[in-house]
């Protein structure tokens, strides 16, 4: 996970000092991209711990559509506690709007709209198999109209998928990358929902690309990034997925083999 360090280092080195929503300060970079081929490995940063378990339970969470943190995701991680509702609601957030993007179509005979919903991940994973060479391979979380609705806008706004000679490549656009928390998180589970599809639709699992927008590193994350980079990465593990199709798939259905990291570091959350 070079790839990784050299983000890092790059923001440390050429980063402004830039105000942000939370209060806490950053230095950011706008525009940065990094590419990891699954098959050199299954992209996870190895000069820290990262809870693959939780990248798991997440990822699953938003394939069901999920939107409250007491649908099973809360007793085994508390990534989404901070913005939750007393209820545990966080309103239209990426599982709606990956499964359940509103679509409003009006009735012939009389004129009333009737609502219904776009599954964005049926849809998306049913083109790749009819019409691979599509360049509409797209799944979007940024739902303008419910943005206000949202305990938290997308992160990670919207992703595409690309098929050529047998292998699937996938590239996200991420519009905030908190570099020390989220995007090594990120990396992986984005990873894993390539090789996922890739395997349902029977192709070899290629190119992760991560394009950053406002990529940034909060003023209390410094000296533990700088910590981080004195470490060298390790070989990359392998991921098993269980052959069944993505929208099947549980928490028990996918393994990684052969992780070795580096001691966890703790970074605080700005919220």
């Amino acid at each position: 996970m070079k790839q990784y360090l050299d983000l890092v280092k790059y923001v440390i080195e050429n980063g402004e000092r830039k105000e942000d929503r939370t209060g806490v300060g950053t230095i950011s970079v706008f525009g940065y991209q990094m590419r990891f081929d699954l098959r050199e490995g299954f992209p996870i940063v190895t000069t820290k711990k990262v809870l693959f378990s939780a990248v798991v339970r997440e990822l699953v969470w938003f394939l069901r559509g999920s939107t409250n943190i007491n649908d099973d995701l809360k007793q085994h991680t508390p990534i989404w506690d901070a913005w939750a509702k007393e209820n545990g609601e966080l309103g239209p957030i990426y599982g709606y709007q990956w499964r359940k993007w509103e679509k409003f179509t009006q009735d012939d005979k009389t004129k009333n709209y009737i609502k219904s919903h776009v599954d964005q991940i049926t849809q998306v994973i049913d083109m790749i198999k009819k019409t691979p060479d599509s360049r509409r391979l797209i799944v979007s979380a940024w739902n303008v109209a419910d943005i206000e609705r949202m305990a938290l806008p997308p992160c990670h706004a919207f992703f595409q998928f690309y098929v050529v000679n047998g292998r699937l490549d996938c590239q996200l656009y991420q519009r905030s990358a908190d570099i020390a928390l989220g995007v090594p998180f990120n990396i992986s589970s984005y990873a894993l929902l390539l090789a996922m599809v890739a395997q349902e639709c029977r192709l070899t699992p290629g190119v992760f690309v991560h394009t950053l927008g406002d990529a940034h590193i909060y003023l209390n994350h410094i000296d533990g990034l700088k910590e981080q980079m004195k470490r060298a990465p390790k070989k990359l593990p392998q991921v098993k997925i269980a052959d069944k199709k993505v929208l099947d798939m549980k928490f028990e259905d996918i393994e990684l083999i052969g992780y070795e990291h580096d001691p966890f570091i703790k970074f605080p959350i700005a919220v």
